[in-house]
C-alpha cells in the first residue's frame, strides 16, 4: 500500500511538470462574414467565411421570395467574385434544403472585389451585388481586420423559422399622407352588377340545377332553368318555331326573287325595300324564338360569373312571357356610398382617395381595387342632412350587399413623411412598436411614435428612418422569441 501512495504522488509531479512546461497553442478560424441584400422580388441572406487567398470559401446563399416570403425551391444560383475583367465563379445547381444554396469560391489574388449572385429559377431571375469584398493574403489578415468573432446582435430568428409561418417584411418608405375623416359606408349594387333574367316564352318552368337557392354560386353560361310549352293547347313555342319558319322562308325567297327584278331595274326601289323589311322583321322573329331553344323549351343561363340574389318562382310554375325568373348578382362590381356631415367641405377636388375595410379587416383603396369616386352630393335634405359620397369598386368585394364598412376618406393637401403598413405595429396599452430586421436573421423590438393612418398605411413620426426594414407578418413570433431571454441555436444545414 505503501509503494501504490508513493508511486500515485510522483505521477502527479509529473503531469504538473508537464502542462507548467507545455506550450498551448490557441487556433483561430477564419472570421465569417454575413450580409443582407433586397431587391423588389428577393432577399438575399448569406453567410461566408471572410476571403483568403489559396482558401475556398463556402457561401450559404439564404434566398426568400419576397412575395409571402418562401424559400426559393427550384432553380440555380451562381456566385462571382469580379476584379475588373477577371473573374472566379461556381453555381450551385439547386438548393441543398429549400431556400439555401452553397457555391464556393477560392480566391487566387488579394484586392477590392465585387461579388454577385445571379438566381436563376422557373419563375422569375434576380440579381443581387456586394460591393467592396476584401480578399486577403493571410488568414491573420482577414483576423486581424475583422476579428474572430461576427456579433449581429438583436434577437434571432432563422430563415427556417420565418419560411414555416405566415410571415413578410416591408421597407420603410417616405409617402403621402392626408387628412383623413372616419366614418362607415355601405355596399349597394352597381349598374350592371345585377341582372334579371325573365320568361322568353310562355311555359312550365323546370329548374336544372338541384338545390338552387339564393346564394348559389353560378357560372357565366351554366344552364339554370328551362321553360317548356309542350303540350300546351296555346302559345305553344314548338307551333311559334314553326310558323316563324314557314314566315321566314316564305319572306327570303320573295325577297331573293325581288332583289334580282331590282338588280335588272324592272321594278322600282320603293318595292324592293318594302320585301327587304318584310324578311329582315321575318328573320329577326324566327332567330329570337330560336335562340336558347333545346329539345323545344327555353333555356335560361347565367349571362356572368356571380351567385343568385333572388328567385321569384318555383319549379313547374306556369309562367307567361317577360315574367321574372332569377337575379344574378356579381362580387366584382359595387358601389360603396358613405355619407358626412356638409360642414367637411366635400369637392371631387379635395377628396384624394378612399379605403375600406375587407371582411377580414384589412384596407384597401379604391383606386387598388379597380375603381374610382363616381360622384359627390350637392346638397343636404332636412330628415337627412348629410352629404353622400360614391365610390364604385371593381375587383372583387366577397362582402353582402347591404353590408356596412369601415371607410376614410383622404382630404387636402399631402405631406411627405415616413410610414409602414399598419400591420407591423405591436400595441401595448397604447404604446406601439416594430420588429425591425437588422439583418437576415437579425432582429429588434424598437419603439415608435405614430401619426395619422392612411388607409393601409401609419404614418410615423419617431423611432424608423427611410430604407429600414420592418416585420408586417408573424412579428408577434418575433417578438416571443425576443423575450424568452435565449438565443435559438442555429438549424441551417449547410
Amino acid at each position: 500500500m505503501k509503494y501504490i501512495i508513493i508511486l500515485f504522488a510522483m505521477l502527479l509531479m509529473s503531469c504538473g511538470n508537464k502542462n507548467k512546461n507545455s506550450t498551448v497553442i490557441e487556433t483561430k478560424t477564419i472570421p465569417a462574414k454575413s450580409m443582407t441584400l433586397w431587391t423588389d422580388k428577393t432577399e438575399l441572406f448569406v453567410e461566408f467565411p471572410a476571403l483568403v487567398v489559396g482558401n475556398t470559401s463556402r457561401f450559404a446563399a439564404h434566398f426568400t421570395i419576397l412575395d409571402k416570403h418562401q424559400p426559393v425551391r427550384e432553380g440555380e444560383v451562381t456566385v462571382s467574385l469580379i476584379k475588373g475583367d477577371k473573374d472566379i465563379r461556381d453555381t450551385a445547381k439547386s438548393p441543398s434544403s429549400p431556400g439555401i444554396f452553397l457555391p464556393s469560391i477560392l480566391p487566387l489574388e488579394t484586392g477590392n472585389f465585387k461579388l454577385t449572385f445571379d438566381i436563376n429559377t422557373p419563375v422569375f431571375n434576380d440579381q443581387l451585388i456586394i460591393h467592396d469584398i476584401i480578399v486577403y493574403a493571410t488568414k491573420e489578415d482577414a483576423i486581424e481586420a475583422l476579428g474572430d468573432a461576427n456579433e449581429n446582435g438583436g434577437v434571432s430568428f432563422l430563415k427556417e423559422q420565418a419560411w414555416k409561418i405566415d410571415f413578410q417584411t416591408a421597407p420603410v418608405i417616405n409617402g403621402k399622407i392626408y387628412d383623413i375623416v372616419n366614418t362607415s359606408g355601405v355596399w349597394i349594387p352597381s349598374l350592371g352588377s345585377v341582372k334579371s333574367l325573365a320568361a322568353k316564352s310562355n311555359g312550365v318552368v323546370d329548374f336544372k340545377v338541384n338545390n338552387l337557392t339564393e346564394g348559389s354560386e353560378v357560372k357565366r353560361g351554366q344552364l339554370l332553368m328551362s321553360i317548356n310549352s309542350q303540350g300546351l293547347a296555346s302559345n305553344n313555342l314548338s307551333t311559334k318555331i314553326a310558323n316563324a319558319r314557314s314566315n321566314f322562308e316564305q319572306a327570303k325567297s320573295e325577297y331573293e326573287r325581288k332583289k334580282e327584278l331590282y338588280n335588272s331595274k324592272i321594278i322600282p326601289k320603293a318595292e324592293f325595300e318594302k320585301v327587304e323589311s318584310s324578311f329582315s322583321i321575318a328573320k329577326a322573329n324566327y332567330q329570337s324564338l330560336t335562340s336558347g331553344v333545346s329539345g323545344g323549351s327555353k333555356q335560361i343561363r347565367a349571362p356572368f360569373d356571380g351567385f343568385i340574389k333572388s328567385i321569384t318562382v318555383s319549379n313547374g310554375d306556369y309562367v307567361e312571357q317577360g315574367v321574372a325568373l332569377v337575379s344574378i348578382g356579381t362580387h366584382q362590381s359595387k358601389v360603396l356610398k358613405t355619407q358626412l356631415a356638409p360642414n367637411y367641405g366635400l369637392t371631387m377636388e379635395n377628396v384624394q382617395g378612399i379605403w375600406f375595410q375587407t371582411k377580414d379587416g384589412e384596407w384597401k383603396s379604391v383606386t387598388d381595387a379597380e375603381g374610382s369616386i363616381l360622384s359627390i352630393g350637392k346638397d343636404v335634405e332636412r330628415e337627412n342632412p348629410l352629404i353622400s359620397v360614391f365610390a364604385q369598386v371593381n375587383a372583387e368585394v366577397d362582402i353582402p350587399e347591404g353590408s356596412f364598412t369601415q371607410v376614410q376618406i383622404a382630404m387636402g393637401n399631402a405631406i411627405q413623411n415616413t410610414m409602414i403598413p399598419v400591420s407591423a405595429l405591436l400595441e401595448n396599452y397604447g404604446s406601439y412598436s416594430v420588429i425591425v430586421q437588422l439583418s437576415g436573421e437579425s432582429f429588434e423590438s424598437r419603439p415608435v411614435k405614430i401619426g395619422k393612418r392612411n388607409g393601409e398605411n401609419v404614418e410615423i413620426l419617431q423611432g424608423l428612418e427611410v430604407g429600414e426594414v420592418v416585420v408586417t407578418k408573424g412579428a408577434y413570433q418575433v417578438k416571443m422569441a425576443s423575450m424568452s431571454g435565449s438565443t435559438p441555436a442555429h438549424g441551417h444545414e449547410h
